[in-house]
């Protein structure tokens, strides 16, 4: 299914593209699980897209390093849901706040040392593809949730890249 060359880091979006919905509007934090099920503050389900774990689980066994990019204002409640998901140890790196993704991936590069054309992203919003392929990030635009199909594309996608 996949190739042997694989980015040093796989960085997602989180609203439309790990969850389906924006964190700081359309769910109240706190969150908490409740028999298994995770809700918000007005007990309403919280779910993520149907494949979005096994995507993350995949690269795991892939041994991809990992990391959140999100422009989000609801910072505790998206680290609080990422926590809840037992998505925490998926991610080395997490930059959730406000701001152009630019400034996210130059704290990856900072932090990681990895270089921006070993990076690849997914993301639901074109101006952050824009932004990022800029920096030459090979960068995938997610129109209906992460799936293990678009995984398999982006992964394809950057190894045609890197050859």
């Amino acid at each position: 299914m996949t190739s042997k060359i694989l980015p040093k880091l796989v960085v997602f979006d989180l609203d439309y593209t790990l969850w389906p919905f924006w964190i700081d509007t359309h769910v109240t934090p706190p969150f908490r699980k409740d028999k298994n099920i995770i809700v918000d503050l007005h007990g309403s389900k919280v779910d993520t897209y149907k494949e979005s774990t096994l995507v993350l689980q995949k690269l795991g066994e892939l041994k991809c390093d990992m990391a959140v990019a999100s422009r989000t204002s609801e910072i505790d409640g998206a680290n609080q849901l990422i926590k809840l998901l037992d998505w925490e140890s998926f991610f080395k790196y997490k930059e959730i706040y406000p701001g152009c993704k630019v400034s996210h991936f130059k704290q990856f590069h900072k932090l990681s040392n990895i270089r921006y054309e070993d990076m690849l992203f997914f993301d639901d919003e074109r101006r952050n593809i824009m932004d990022l392929r800029k920096l030459n990030v090979t960068c995938i635009l997610v129109e209906d949730g992460m799936t293990l199909k678009l995984l398999h594309e982006g992964l394809k996608q950057y190894a045609e890249k890197h050859k």
